[in-house]
Order: structure tokens, then C-alpha cells, then sequence
């Protein structure tokens, strides 16, 4: 795998960067995944009609690899039932007509934390997950006891055009992270804590270096994309390589979002668990683009109405950013733990370039950070040759869009990678029948 210098520059966009964070008002209505975590949805605790509170628990994990869900508003259930959400998932959902009051559930109470256990515990009972976008349970990652832990690398790249709610976690809620990365210290006691920032935010590195915990190294790193992916935010702050099919820990690390690291630091402070999240509102169909902490359940039509509405009938409506973003079909979806920001973006943003035949000029594989092989991945899907797209090790791609962005034929590169992984996954699943 080849990490080093790959990737590519792509134009920031960065327009919300010093837009500090504005707190919406309650919605009228939340509607409430409970699936917000990659792993085993949560099992619903609630009944139609009954009254709830703000940080109460409406959902309890429901296995290892999973995470509780927390109510963002006092109110009445009003229904619990199926929801299709993107990509066709159909989830079950607790919808909660809010009162308005915020009252506070007798639940949200500071932890007590007096060992490793019951600090995992209480990352577990916080609710919290990969607030990056990647959604994997917290407490899940950090149970790594009995394994060599040589560096926790903390993710302050945000390498996305146009997101910015990361960067306000770092120049806005430092204290949080601080008190994460104290309690990193006292129960995972890793050799060392490395932050990667990215160049293009000396904000944020001046920010952190005042006050920081001592024995805490702050690497600023290029600003390029996708710096922010796990395994190559290793490599760039540890020099490690993680192979094919294995995980940080594997290589004696564990990468921690900043936002998912002041999330629970806030928590171990006061016991509210996850229940919003600070979203970058941009692109060019919005009116006010801004940072938005909004209750987690709120409606996307609900956050654009918050800020101004839009413009104009949007092109393109993403979950996230525009290199690993989710199209969205319906602005009555929700946002959920790992959104980091919703994006309406107009015709000249979202205009897809006509695509051409292939050239075989090499740029695809030129800037892969995996070094991999995307036209030629494109040649064994259309051939239907899962032998050779295993040799090719397509299942290592992890479809940040830098063949797709990269490519002068505008080949719809990494689409092929993902249809691919889900071809290899059937013909596996078939065989072990």
C-alpha cells in the first residue's frame, strides 16, 4: 500500500470557517434513527405516547459493535415505525413531537469513572460514534485492553471542501477536547497522542497549542486530500502502514475524530450524551451559509429553513461533502450523529462533466493513496471477473473519489469501485451457501 505524497488538491471552499456555530431552535418534530452507527441497530426502549426528556435513552445497543440512542428534545412519542433513508436502508425511527420545554431527564448526571472499565463504560452509555462520517461505535474502538497501544493519532484534517464544523469543534470547544485527551492519557495510557491538523488551519493549530496536555505532539500536515482518511492519517503521523483487511489497532494505533473526542469529554463532564451535532450548512442554493448546531433528528428542510431557506431549487443536496457525500432524494430526512454537514449545491457546483472513452494515461492510480488500479478494477467489473478484482484488491478502496476527480476522461471511477465491492460480496456470500 502506498500512502506518501498521493491524493489530491481540491479547492477548499471553505466559506463557514469563521462562521461560529448558531443554535437553532427546537423543532417542531424529530425523527429518530436507530441505526446511526455502523453495527447492530439499537433496540427501541420506548412506546407511542409516552413522555420523554431531553438525553434520555430511547434506545439501548443491542450487541458489541453498536451504540445507545438519546432523545434531543422533551416531548411525546408520536410514532415509532419504518423509515427508507438513503441508499434504500429502511430503519426503524422514533418520531417525538417536542414540547418546547428542553426539560432535562434525571438520567443526564457526570459519570463516575475510576478505571479503565467503567471509562468505557462510560464512552458506551454516551452514545457516542465516529463523528467524521465514518459513525463506527466509540467505546467499541477504544476497548483495547491487552493490546499494545503505541500512539492515538486525534483527526483534525477535515480535508472536505466546504465542511467547517470540525474546525469550529477545534477553535470552539477545546476545553472538551483537553479533558478526552486527559482521560486518554489516564486509562489507555498510549505511548504517545499525535494531532494531525492540516496546514490550511493555523487557527486551529495556534488554538490547541495554548493549553494542550502536556506529552501531546500537534503535526501539521499537507493539505491534501483525503488526508483526513483513517489509515492515511496514520501514515502521515506515524510513518505506519495498516495492510489489506486489518485494523489500526493491528499496528498499535487508534484514530479518534475531534468532535467525536470533545463529545465525550463534554459528556464525562456533565453527562449529556450525543444528542446534536454541529453542521456545516453550504453551497451555493443556500441562503445563509453558516454553522448550525442542530438537535440530532431535526429534518434537513427544517436546517435550511434555519438559515434563510434556499435560494433556489438545488441541483444536488449531500449529506457531507462533495468528495465522499450521499446524494439526497428528500430534505425530510434527518440529520443524525454523523452528519457533519448537509450541502445544497447549485447546477454549476453539481454538474456532472461528460464522460469519454478511457486513455490510459495512469492518473487514477497516480493519486490513489492505496496505489491502486481503478481503470483497470473498471475492466475486470465490466468482465464480471471477481478473480481479478480480488488480485487487484478493490475491497482496499475506500472511496474517497480521487480516481474519479483526478480522471481527464471523467470516468466514473470510484461508482465502479463501490459496485464492485458489492458484486465481489454477493458472489462470496453465494459460495459460503
Amino acid at each position: 500500500m502506498v500512502f506518501a505524497l498521493k491524493g489530491v488538491r481540491v479547492p477548499h471552499r471553505k466559506h463557514t470557517a469563521d462562521c461560529k456555530p448558531v443554535r437553532m431552535p427546537i423543532p417542531k418534530t424529530v425523527q429518530i434513527p436507530l441505526s446511526m452507527h455502523i453495527g447492530a441497530p439499537a433496540t427501541c426502549l420506548v412506546k407511542v405516547g409516552e413522555h420523554i426528556d431531553v438525553g434520555q435513552k430511547i434506545a439501548e445497543s443491542s450487541g458489541f459493535v453498536s451504540a445507545p440512542i438519546h432523545s434531543s428534545v422533551s416531548g411525546t412519542v408520536k410514532s415509532i415505525g419504518a423509515v427508507q433513508l438513503i441508499g434504500g436502508k429502511t430503519v426503524e425511527t422514533v418520531v417525538i413531537e417536542a414540547d418546547g420545554m428542553q426539560t432535562l431527564s434525571p438520567s443526564v448526571t457526570p459519570p463516575a469513572i475510576t478505571d479503565y472499565d467503567s471509562f468505557i463504560a462510560a464512552v458506551r452509555e454516551s452514545g457516542s460514534v465516529g463523528l467524521g462520517g465514518a459513525s463506527f461505535p466509540t467505546a467499541v474502538k477504544l476497548a483495547v485492553k491487552g493490546r499494545p497501544l503505541d500512539a492515538i493519532v486525534i483527526n483534525g484534517a477535515e480535508c472536505e471542501p466546504y465542511i467547517t464544523s470540525d474546525t469550529r469543534t477545534m477553535l470552539d470547544r477545546k476545553e472538551g477536547i483537553f479533558a478526552g485527551i486527559e482521560l486518554l492519557q489516564k486509562y489507555l495510557a498510549p505511548k504517545s497522542i499525535i494531532f494531525g491538523i492540516e496546514k490550511n488551519k493555523p487557527a486551529c493549530i495556534a488554538a490547541l497549542k495554548d493549553g494542550m496536555p502536556e506529552g501531546v505532539k500537534i503535526k501539521a500536515l499537507p493539505s491534501v486530500y483525503p488526508q483526513g482518511g483513517e489509515k492515511v492519517l496514520i501514515y502521515h503521523t506515524t510513518g505506519r502502514t495498516v495492510p489489506v483487511g486489518k485494523l489500526p489497532i493491528d499496528v498499535g494505533c487508534v484514530v479518534l475524530n475531534c468532535t467525536t473526542l470533545a463529545s465525550i469529554g463534554a459528556y464525562l463532564q456533565t453527562g449529556m450524551p450525543l444528542v446534536s451535532k454541529c453542521v456545516t450548512v453550504a453551497g451555493g442554493a443556500v441562503a445563509e451559509q453558516q454553522n448550525v448546531i442542530v438537535p440530532i433528528g431535526t429534518s434537513m428542510a427544517d436546517v435550511f429553513a434555519f438559515c434563510g431557506g434556499l435560494k433556489h431549487e438545488p441541483a444536488k443536496v449531500l449529506y457531507g461533502g462533495p468528495m465522499m457525500g450521499i446524494s439526497v432524494p428528500d430534505i425530510s430526512l434527518p440529520i443524525m450523529k454523523n452528519t457533519n454537514a448537509i450541502l445544497a449545491l447549485t447546477e454549476q457546483e453539481s454538474a456532472l462533466p461528460k464522460t469519454t472513452a478511457c486513455i490510459r494515461c495512469g492518473s487514477c492510480t497516480n493519486t490513489c493513496p492505496f496505489g491502486l488500479a481503478p481503470a483497470a478494477i473498471a475492466r475486470a467489473y465490466q468482465a464480471k471477473d471477481a478473480a481479478q478484482l480480488e488480485a487487484l484488491s478493490v475491497n482496499a478502496c475506500m472511496e474517497c473519489g480521487c480516481c474519479s476527480y483526478i480522471c481527464p476522461a471523467n470516468r466514473p471511477l470510484v461508482q465502479t469501485n463501490r459496485l464492485s465491492k458489492a458484486f465481489l460480496k454477493d458472489i462470496k456470500a453465494k459460495e459460503d451457501k
